[in-house]
C-alpha cells in the first residue's frame, strides 16, 4: 500500500473514511535485534491502511512492543477482544475527515 492518504474502507471498523498506513511491526521496533534477526526489512515495513480512530486506538491500548510480537497481523488486531470491542463502536462513530 502506497503510504500517502487516501479514502477508502478500513478494514477493521469497515467505514468509509480517510486510510493511514500502520506498520504492523512498529517502526521503533525495527531497530532492536530481535526484530532484525527474525524479519526481513520487507516485512518490518509491512502495514495496512486503517482510519485514523482505529490507528490511534491500536496504539492506545497497547506498547509497541506487544504490538510487534502478538498483534502483528491484520488478523490478529481483529481476534483481540478488546480492540474488536473498540472497532465495533468506531464502526458506530461519525466520520471524521478532518485529521
Amino acid at each position: 500500500m502506497s503510504r500517502e492518504q487516501k479514502i477508502g474502507v478500513c478494514p477493521l471498523c469497515y467505514r468509509n473514511a480517510r486510510l493511514t498506513f500502520h506498520h504492523l511491526i512498529p517502526k521503533k521496533m525495527h531497530r532492536r535485534a530481535h526484530f532484525k534477526k527474525r524479519y526481513t526489512k520487507q516485512k518490518l515495513n509491512e502495514g495496512i491502511a486503517i482510519c485514523r480512530q482505529c490507528h490511534d486506538g491500536i496504539h492506545r491500548f497497547y506498547s509497541e512492543m506487544t504490538l510487534a510480537k502478538t498483534l502483528n497481523t491484520q488478523k490478529a488486531l481483529q481476534q483481540d477482544v478488546d480492540l474488536a470491542n473498540y472497532f465495533d463502536w468506531v464502526s458506530k462513530q461519525r466520520i471524521r475527515l478532518d485529521y
